[in-house]
C-alpha cells in the first residue's frame, strides 16, 4: 500500500510532513456514531491521488496558534485530485476523473443540503453545521495537504472536470475552486456587486485578490484593496485595482481621493479576527475592518464578511475576543439599513460556473492570486513564507503532475 505524506501541525508556527497512512473508505468514528449513521464505512466515497492542494490563510490561523487546534491536527481543505479508487455505491464518478473537491463537506441528503446551503450540512460534524477536511472543531475528517485523500459522499461532492489533458493545462487556475475562488466570489456576490459598482475588498491576501478579480468578473466600475504589505498591494494594482494602505490610516479619507466619494456601493471582510486598526504601528482590533466596513459602505448598501471570525481564540487581544465576542458598532449598521452576509461559502453553489469562465478563459485566478507551485515536502517553507505576508498563494505539487 501507498505511502500517504501529510501536512501536520506541531505548535504554533510549526508545521511537518509526516506519513499518516494511506486513506480507508471510512468517515470518522465520532461522526458517525454521534450524527446516527448506520456504519463507519463509505461505499459512497472515493479515494483520490493529490495533483494540487494550496495552503490558505484559514489553515494560518491554526498555525498561528490562533484557534483550539490540537497538536497532531491534520491540515489541508482546498483539494484538486485525480479518482483512484470509487466505492462500491459511488455511481457516476469514475477512477481516472480529475476532479476539484469543494472544502465544505456535505452529505447531500439534509434540508440545508437540499437548499443548496452545503456549508452549513447537518450530518457530517456532531458539533456544528458545517464542516471542512483538515480543520479544528469540523469533525475530524483527514486533512487533503497530502498524497492521497478520502471524499465522502462522491457523487454529490466532486466537481468532475470535463476534459483531462486541459484541466492539467489549467490546473493553477482550477485549483482555486475548492475554496478561494467560489469564497471570494460569494463575498462579492452576497455584497450585491454587479455591473458599475464602486466595490472595496479590506484584504491583499489569496481571499481578497480573489474576491476583487470576482468583483471584476460581476461587473464592477471600480474596486479598492486595502492592506498594509505594500507587496500585496501591487499584487493587486497588477489586474487593475485601485489600493489603499491602511498603515496611512482609516480608509475612508483615501477612498475619497479616488472615487471623489468617501463611501463605495459595496464591500467586502476577506481578513476576518486577526484584523488590525490603522497606521503604521497598529496594533490588533478584530473589529476594525466590520467597522470600517459600516462607515465606508453608502446607506441600503451590503456587506460580504467571507473573512473567518471564530468561537475560540487563545491569542486574542481581550477575554471577550477569545470567545469572539466583539466590538462592533452594530447601531451603525443598523442606521444604515445594511445588509450583512456571514459564514462559510457553500462553495457548490459557484464552482461550475466559475470553472466554465476558467475553461473558457474569461477568469485569470491563478495570475491575480500570483499561484506559486512547491512540492509536499516544502510546505513548511510555504508555511513561514505565507506567515511573513508575501503576495503569493501557495500550491503543493504531491506528485509532480503539475507542469
Amino acid at each position: 500500500m501507498a505511502d500517504n505524506r501529510c501536512v501536520v501541525y506541531k505548535g504554533p508556527l510549526q508545521t511537518a510532513v509526516e506519513d499518516i497512512g494511506y486513506p480507508k473508505l471510512e468517515v470518522p468514528e465520532d461522526v458517525a456514531s454521534t450524527m446516527g449513521m448506520r456504519t463507519q464505512k463509505a461505499p459512497h466515497g472515493v479515494i483520490l491521488k493529490i495533483v494540487s492542494t494550496n495552503i490558505c490563510g484559514s489553515d494560518q490561523h491554526m498555525v498561528r496558534g490562533r484557534t483550539t487546534a490540537p497538536v497532531g491536527q491534520t491540515l489541508g481543505h482546498e483539494i484538486t485530485g485525480e479518482v483512484v479508487e470509487a466505492g462500491e455505491d459511488v455511481q457516476f464518478i469514475k477512477e481516472g476523473d480529475i476532479c476539484s473537491v469543494p472544502f465544505n463537506i456535505a452529505c447531500g441528503r439534509c434540508r440545508n443540503c437540499k437548499e443548496r446551503q452545503t456549508g452549513i450540512c447537518l450530518n457530517v460534524n456532531p458539533a456544528r453545521a458545517g464542516s471542512a477536511y483538515g480543520y479544528v472543531d469540523m469533525g475530524g475528517w483527514t486533512g487533503g495537504q497530502a498524497d492521497y485523500v478520502m471524499v465522502p459522499f462522491a457523487d454529490f461532492n466532486l466537481l468532475p472536470f470535463p476534459d483531462r489533458d486541459q484541466a492539467l493545462e489549467k490546473i493553477l487556475d482550477l485549483t482555486m475552486l475548492s475554496d478561494i475562488f467560489p469564497t471570494g466570489y460569494h463575498g462579492c456576490y452576497k455584497a450585491g456587486v454587479t455591473t458599475g459598482s464602486t466595490v472595496y475588498v479590506a484584504g491583499a491576501g489569496p481571499v481578497g485578490l480573489a474576491a476583487a478579480h470576482s468583483a471584476q468578473l460581476l461587473g464592477a466600475s471600480v474596486v479598492i484593496v486595502g492592506d498594509m504589505i505594500p507587496e500585496r498591494l501591487e499584487q493587486a494594482r497588477s489586474f487593475g485595482c485601485e489600493t489603499v494602505d491602511l498603515t496611512q490610516g482609516s480608509p475612508g479619507d483615501m477612498i475619497e481621493q479616488i472615487l471623489g466619494t468617501p463611501e463605495v456601493d459595496s464591500a467586502v471582510d476577506a481578513v476576518g479576527f486577526e484584523a488590525r486598526g490603522h497606521g503604521a504601528d497598529a496594533e490588533e482590533q478584530p473589529a476594525t475592518v466590520l467597522n470600517d466596513i459600516m462607515s465606508i459602505t453608502r446607506a441600503g448598501g451590503e456587506l460580504g464578511i467571507p473573512g473567518l471570525y471564530v468561537t475560540g481564540d487563545p491569542g486574542a487581544p481581550d477575554p471577550d475576543a477569545e470567545e469572539g465576542t466583539l466590538k462592533v458598532r452594530l447601531g451603525l449598521g443598523w442606521a444604515k439599513s445594511h445588509s450583512f452576509h456571514t459564514g462559510q461559502c457553500p462553495v457548490m453553489m459557484y464552482n461550475r460556473g466559475l470553472m466554465m469562465s476558467i475553461l473558457h478563459d474569461k477568469a485569470q485566478i491563478a495570475k491575480a492570486v500570483n499561484a506559486t507551485v512547491l512540492p509536499l515536502d516544502q510546505a513548511p517553507d510555504g508555511y513561514q513564507q505565507f506567515d511573513s505576508g508575501v503576495a503569493k498563494k501557495f500550491v503543493l505539487d504531491p506528485h509532480g503532475m503539475i507542469s
